[in-house]
């Protein structure tokens, strides 16, 4: 009888600890998802393009890309401030040259001829219309870049996708190849 219940006892606990063993093993072997779905904001680009199409820079601000700000309005102040000026200069060489027409020549360009002022309006016509072109390019390109950002913002780029080239010594031949390794953890 008691040798039964030793018997039962080295059962009992051999099979506990086999029990345990399995336990711990499919702790072990368990596979978890690490994959976190992010859910996408579908309009964030219209949101960000929109608002930056309203007041130049606040769809970098809603992109929370606000070191691109200065550059927006460095962009869109140059080419305004060129504007301006060309533009100044454009109507103070063509407003003398029609007072010389008119027979006045008390201007301050009366150093100059005729011929002097009509090519003074048109490079300066020229310079004015090519900053206005400029300053819609910077304005459109300031929509679309909030655009692209916000498209950007959306994509999946953490470490588990990574694409490394290497380097590797051939067997037969030792001498270095480029191979390529693309991983790509779940």
């Amino acid at each position: 009888m008691v040798r039964s219940f030793h018997i039962l006892l080295f059962i009992f606990l051999l099979g506990n600890s086999a029990l345990f063993a399995q336990t711990e093993l499919a702790e072990a072997l368990r596979v978890t998802d690490t994959i976190k779905e992010n859910k996408i904001n579908m309009l964030a680009p219209a949101k960000a393009a929109f608002y930056s199409a309203v007041l130049p820079g606040l769809g970098q601000v809603y992109n929370k890309k606000y070191w691109k700000v200065p550059l927006v309005y460095g962009a869109l102040g140059t080419t305004i401030y060129f504007y301006l000026s060309n533009n100044k200069k454009y109507n103070s060489y063509r407003d003398a040259y029609k007072r010389r027409l008119e027979g006045f020549n008390d201007d301050d360009y009366a150093y100059l001829d005729n011929s002097r002022l009509i090519a003074a309006q048109k490079f300066y016509q020229k310079n004015r219309d090519l900053s206005l072109l400029l300053t819609g390019l910077f304005y459109v390109l300031n929509i679309v870049d909030a655009n692209v950002d916000a498209h950007l913002m959306q994509f999946n780029v953490n470490d588990n996708l990574t694409f490394k080239p290497n380097l590797y010594r051939n067997e037969f031949t030792t001498k270095e190849d480029l191979g390529i390794c693309i991983t790509w953890k779940l």
